[in-house]
């Protein structure tokens, strides 16, 4: 079977071997971690012709007898050489219980280089910081983006093929499937979803009420890349006639996000330089579960699609991420790394100079000199520089390897 090589993550994960650190790749089921584990078995062979390279998938029977600790240490007892490179490689490190206490004890000892996969959020904000706190690196596994879009399914850059990108997301296996084959493609994305909710929401959360969850993520779904509050949780509750309170709602939220399924995405005050407390936006990790989620009366969601799109670009491409908050004005992005701030403002079409006006006016109103983009899916010929502030296509800003 093919593996198309992720080099950008295996590259990310190979400057850590050897530097003492375990490394767990997390992200959201079936986003291509075990591909990237194999990519990377590959590479350590090749540069290590003698390594002892110890793999566990947990999602593979032959290692349903690995349940907790003590059958982690015995599976080990007599693989580890002393006279090699040891490598311990686990895929979904979460399904062995107490699986911390025997990863630290092995870095502890530098008996082994340790890479580890996880599906869920809280073994990284519980088990592995608690635990292994200060010895370990996180690199996280996104679906596909734009670009490996492309390379996966031998597509050229056209408007055509963004539009399956935005419709389909970039879950891996779906170039097994044929993106011709849709009924496929959804019934296996519905498919995904349920694993995800019953492995990583129901069981790892102990979540009982699944009809609500899942009315909360239509709700999510539907309002992709809009405030949620408190308020507008309670009056959703209420329309659907549901005993629960608005902070039960946001920790159902929280499980999801714990599970990869969505982002949370906290406001920024510009002017104040600020975290704000309340209201946040959410958006989804791969835009073909947001649009089944949707449902097929999704027809006018284009901006809500794009929106979450250029979110998952820019989280991509390594920026920590805030809604800009300006007065009574809203900042779709506040994209920072290294100490340095992009804004950027997203619209389905400048189709007019009143949409011109509010989507770069908003963004004039920032009295500094860091960089400005309004994203939109004007066709290629069409955008145009305004008042220094760039105007790019969707499918350019998709393409970019940095801003």
């Amino acid at each position: 079977m093919e593996i198309i090589s992720r080099e950008k993550y295996v590259d990310s994960i190979l400057r850590y071997i050897g530097k003492g650190l375990i490394i767990a790749l997390t992200g959201q089921r079936r986003v291509g971690k075990s591909y990237i584990m194999r990519q990377l078995v590959n590479e350590i062979k090749g540069t290590d012709t003698t390594a002892n390279i110890i793999y566990i998938n947990k999602e593979k029977k032959k290692f349903d007898s690995i349940m907790n600790t003590d059958d982690l240490w015995r599976y080990l007892e007599d693989k580890l050489e002393e006279d090699r490179n040891n490598y311990l490689l686990i895929d979904e490190v979460q399904d062995i219980a107490g699986f911390e206490h025997v990863l630290r004890s092995l870095n502890a000892d530098e008996e082994c280089q340790i890479v580890v996969t996880g599906s869920n959020a809280m073994m990284l904000s519980s088990e592995l910081s608690t635990y292994i706190g200060g010895r370990y690196i996180e690199i996280h596994i996104q679906s596909l983006s734009y670009k490996e879009f492309l390379k996966f399914h031998k597509l050229n850059d056209s408007d055509e093929n963004l539009q399956k990108y935005l419709e389909f997301g970039g879950l891996p296996h779906l170039y097994r499937l044929g993106l011709e084959n849709e009924d496929m493609i959804w019934e296996y994305l519905q498919n995904i979803y349920n694993t995800i909710v019953l492995k990583d929401v129901v069981k790892r959360e102990s979540l009982r009420n699944v009809t609500l969850f899942e009315n909360l993520m239509s709700y999510v779904s539907d309002n992709a890349g809009q405030l949620v509050s408190a308020n507008s949780l309670s009056k959703y509750l209420k329309s659907q006639r549901v005993e629960l309170t608005p902070l039960s709602a946001i920790n159902y939220l929280k499980a999801a996000s714990n599970a990869y399924i969505i982002n949370k995405v906290g406001r920024y005050d510009i002017h104040g330089k600020r975290l704000l407390e309340t209201n946040d936006k959410y958006y989804f990790e791969d835009l073909g579960l947001r649009n089944m989620l949707a449902g097929p009366n999704r027809s006018g969601d284009m901006e809500k699609v794009i929106e979450n799109a250029v979110y998952l670009h820019l989280k991509g491409m390594g920026y920590k991420i805030h809604v800009g908050t300006l007065s009574d004005r809203e900042i779709d992005f506040v994209a920072e790394k290294g100490g340095k701030p992009v804004y950027i403002q997203v619209a389905y079409l400048i189709a007019d100079d009143k949409t011109r006006e509010r989507e770069f006016g908003n963004l004039m109103e920032i009295k500094d000199n860091y960089p400005k983009y309004v994203v939109s899916m004007n066709p290629m010929a069409v955008p145009q520089d305004y008042e220094g502030i760039a105007h790019l296509t969707l499918r350019q800003f998709l393409t970019m390897e940095k801003l």
